[in-house]
């Protein structure tokens, strides 16, 4: 029975398995008890009986090879089902072990787990396969852009002559401090003076004095902070709750190749990475400059780590080897800048300024770097007080990239800067038409209106843009202005604006909003003779108030024309007159000729002479006069008023809730970077004289090195 199952056919399969795989006889015993070898019956014949003992008794050869045909059928039918049925994902597997293909024969296996383990070295031919891979996936070139004419940047040498200021002394540095004019001679730390006007003034002269970006930082030393005494309670507020103004983004630092590199994405958390993601990394290598990155981050590297001489050399060598590469001009640009900063040379840093307009002007310079290039070529134009030459340099970029609104908004500003509104407001409105949600722009234009006297108008522009929280919207002129105009226009919630600005840092408080400031010093709105120091200069001024009096008469006649209206756009109405005779530390012209012994009293006290952010100067206000509730600039001086003529009734000042009136031949002294208003409604005139002093806990370096107002 057994030889005759044997007889049904048999597949191919069976048979090629037979004839791969030789099947050792298994040892078996009979059943006589004697093991003997279990032969295994080829072809279709029956099988030998194992042993002596004859055939058919025993567990036959024929029986093993039976179910080892079977075996091989279940194995061949498995295999089938397997790849028909798709049960394993062979690509996924084929595909994830190919990542570890180390020596690049297709597979994974035991010499790829050698060079993984650093055993074994990577074969040269496969990293010069992947490096030609790697090399053939170059973007697109750059598309090269119009150069910079001289005819359309002027050249700095020449600002000036073609484009005169309208007050060559009136410039604006980086931090936004007004500067001199630097002379080739100067220093950058000689040429970082600035001027400005008290009050906050609203013509074209306060735009350029007023609209700077940061607010002073005194790096003097200062002395340690008094603490502040309690005032009276400031209006209440409204009770809406103060709005949540959006933080600025924090600015990205440049880094070198080797600093991106630095530091594990898995370390990072997963917001960080999406907005790194989001962040679009400017692309200032062309396609040949990816040849030579090395070498340019080498270079770049110097110049990160203060190296700035070594990387001045190693760019001009790039310069040299490569003239044609803007991107190894505008390292050495910046390398130069930086020694600028350096040895305080404004020599180097007009060499700087030549170098970016010369990279700028290759061929084949990517766009992000033109715009990179102008951007600084302009900020530092403007840091030399070459405010015609930045402007165009600006201008031009505009044209580069007409639908940049941030350039716009820059573009704005450097007219505002040059004292030319109508083309700022133009810029402006120009932008809120592309961008109508723009919170700089509207800022901005809200500001233009302000200085235009339009008050009302001027409001929802700089509310809305302080609201938006958008970038370079957060600043204290800002909150200023917007306060000073709900303010005119009656509205109380102008101490709500106050209060957000004193909560972001603009303002010492909310009565104190001076935002040209050193920090410590004591802060309270009267002061009595005794508490400034400058007893002698007070009783100088009482004893000789007659006299004082009597010159001021004598120059009040009209036709003299030595009395001016007060220009800062103080008055709601009426008429105010002042004579200056000192101005910022200075005398003023020819003024003292007129009043010889009123300055000659003065000349012998150098607080107040010598107080370059003060005036002294005689004050007259008619009848029906009323002074907007304002603040002076700065806390670094106090300001003292002698009586000459004062009506009986009808003139009183009132600083912070403390209301007070003037007596001939006595000095009130305040300091005026707290809200002061005045009230004429007296039947005459009033005539004032006004001593403006230093702060008396300045130190003799700090008077000496704080730059005038």
């Amino acid at each position: 029975m057994e030889e005759t199952l044997m007889e049904e056919p048999i597949c191919e399969e069976a048979i090629l398995a037979e004839e791969i795989l030789e099947v050792k006889p298994a040892a078996v015993v009979n059943k006589n008890g004697v093991k003997a070898e279990a032969a295994a019956a080829s072809g279709g014949g029956g099988a030998a009986s194992v042993g002596s003992g004859g055939a058919g008794g025993g567990f036959s050869g024929t029986k093993i090879f039976t179910w080892f045909m079977v075996l091989a059928l279940l194995g061949v039918w498995s295999s089938v089902a397997v790849v028909w049925l798709d049960l394993v994902d062979y690509d996924n597997v084929i595909g994830k072990l190919s990542a570890y293909d180390a020596d690049g024969d297709g597979d994974f296996d035991v010499e790829d787990a050698k060079v993984l383990l650093g055993v074994k070295e990577r074969p040269v031919s496969l990293v010069q396969r992947e490096a030609k891979a790697e090399s053939a996936m170059e973007e697109p070139a750059a598309v090269p852009l119009p150069p910079i004419s001289d005819d359309f940047v002027p050249d700095d040498s020449r600002d000036e002559a073609t484009h005169p200021y309208e007050d060559e002394s009136d410039a604006i540095d980086m931090k936004g401090e007004l500067v001199k004019e630097a002379q080739p001679q100067q220093t950058i730390e000689e040429s970082k003076q600035y001027n400005d006007q008290p009050g906050f003034q609203e013509t074209q002269e306060a735009v350029r004095l007023q609209l700077q970006y940061n607010a002073e930082d005194e790096s003097v030393p200062e002395p340690e902070a008094d603490v502040e005494p309690e005032l009276e309670s400031v209006p209440e507020l409204e009770a809406e709750a103060v709005p949540e103004l959006k933080e600025e983004p924090v600015a990205v630092e440049e880094k070198t190749p080797q600093e991106e590199s630095e530091g594990n994405a898995e370390d990072q958390p997963e917001d960080m990475l999406t907005y790194k993601a989001k962040m679009k990394k400017p692309k200032l290598l062309n396609t040949f400059e990816k040849t030579i990155k090395t070498e340019i981050d080498a270079a770049e590297k110097l110049r990160k780590k203060g190296k700035v001489e070594e990387a001045v050399r190693a760019f001009d060598t790039l310069v040299q080897q490569y003239p044609q590469s803007p991107r190894c001009r505008y390292g050495k640009a910046l390398a130069e800048d930086d020694l600028a900063e350096k040895m305080r040379s404004n020599d180097m840093l007009q060499k700087a300024l030549s170098t970016y307009k010369e990279a700028s002007e290759l061929p084949n310079a990517t766009p992000d770097l033109i715009k990179a290039t102008l951007k600084k070529r302009a900020e530092r134009q403007q840091f030399l007080g070459r405010m015609r030459g930045a402007l165009a340099t600006l201008e031009k970029l505009v044209q580069i990239f007409p639908g940049d609104v941030a350039l716009k908004n820059d573009l704005g500003v450097a007219h505002l800067l040059i004292g030319d509104n109508k083309s700022a407001k133009r810029v402006y409105e120009e932008v809120l038409t592309i961008a109508p949600s723009d919170g700089f722009a509207k800022v901005h234009y809200g500001f233009i209106l302000k200085s235009e006297n339009k008050i009302a108008e001027s409001i929802p522009f700089l509310r809305d843009g302080l609201e938006s929280g958008d970038p370079g919207t957060d600043d204290g002129r800002f909150y200023f202005h917007l306060g000073d105009a709900l303010q005119r226009m009656g509205d109380d919630s102008a101490y709500k604006w106050y209060e957000i600005g004193h909560k972001r840092g603009h303002f010492a408080s909310v009565w104190q909003r001076s935002l040209y400031n050193v920090d410590g010093l004591k802060a309270q709105p009267w002061w009595t003779p005794k508490d400034t120091g400058y007893l002698d200069l007070v009783k100088t001024l009482e004893r000789n108030w007659r006299t004082i009096r009597d010159e001021a008469l004598s120059v009040m006649d009209k036709t003299t024309g030595l009395f001016v209206p007060e220009e800062e756009n103080l008055r709601e109405k009426g008429e105010w007159g002042q004579f200056t005779l000192w101005q910022q530390g200075k005398k003023a012209g020819e003024s003292c000729r007129s009043v010889p012994k009123t300055c000659g009293l003065l000349e012998r006290y150098p607080e107040a002479t010598g107080c370059k952010r003060g005036q002294i100067k005689f004050s007259v206000m008619q009848p029906g006069t009323h002074v907007w509730p304002h603040t002076g600039p700065t806390n670094c001086r106090l300001r003292m008023h002698l009586g000459l003529v004062i009506p009986k009734t009808g003139c009183t000042i009132r600083c912070t809730n403390n209301t007070r009136a003037w007596e001939e031949g006595k000095v009130l002294i305040f300091d005026d970077s707290f809200e002061h208003e005045v009230w004429q409604d007296a039947n005459s005139y009033r005539l004032i004289f006004i001593v403006d002093v230093w702060h008396p806990e300045l130190t003799q370096y700090q008077r000496q090195t704080l730059s005038p107002i």
